[in-house]
């Protein structure tokens, strides 16, 4: 299970960042919706000053500065040296790679809350940067190359459905590049959201 937190994946390429694995601690750190929100802008867009992220949240500064400290406390994100001044911070995200397993806290009752908390913030994530997609004027060679899908048909066992998601991250690891690489001069951000996961069956009623 993915954090906002990344798809673990079980070969990563050599240039990846390294990864850190959630425990009950920082998942309680990061389950709050606008500390989602502020960790999401950080990884998508980069470093921000709170006065920029109050702007684009809609949020008053004090708060989101709040915010911003607890995220640094938990190893989220931290200060960017050598940037901005005393009284205006810049902050970037922490060049880890998060991983959340849900198994890890099933049996815990102190982290139910959190992780649902974490789980709904997330999906609610997933569609709001779809939404946006979709509602966006982008131009017809730009329309043409995103896609919505998906796929219904399928029938697996949990070994098969584990061996497709592999499948999956190798493929988008083939086609994400090393830091050092030079994107190519038309190139754009691209967010792949993958959701995978069984459907339970419900004959006639």
């Amino acid at each position: 299970m993915p954090d906002q937190p990344e798809h673990p994946s079980p070969d990563r390429p050599a240039h990846e960042r390294p990864a850190r694995r959630l425990d009950a601690r920082s998942l309680r750190g990061l389950a709050h919706p606008l500390r989602m929100r502020i960790f999401e802008l950080l990884t998508l867009d980069g470093p921000a000053t709170s006065a920029r992220l109050s702007e684009r949240l809609g949020e008053n500064t004090g708060t989101v500065s709040w915010h911003l400290r607890h995220l640094a406390e938990h190893g989220f994100i931290e200060e960017e040296t050598g940037r901005g001044t005393k009284r205006e911070r810049w902050w970037k995200r922490v060049g880890v790679t998060n991983d959340l397993n849900t198994a890890d806290f099933r049996d815990d009752p102190d982290s139910r809350g959190a992780l649902s908390v974490y789980l709904h913030e997330l999906v609610q994530q997933y569609f709001n940067r779809v939404t946006d997609y979709a509602n966006e004027d982008w131009d017809e060679t730009w329309r043409q190359a995103g896609t919505v899908a998906d796929w219904h048909d399928l029938r697996l066992t949990p070994a098969q459905l584990k061996s497709l998601n592999a499948e999956l991250f190798e493929v988008i690891a083939r086609h994400t590049p090393a830091p050092e690489a030079a994107a190519a001069p038309d190139a754009l951000p691209v967010v792949v959201q993958l959701q995978s996961f069984p459907r339970r069956e419900r004959g006639d009623a």
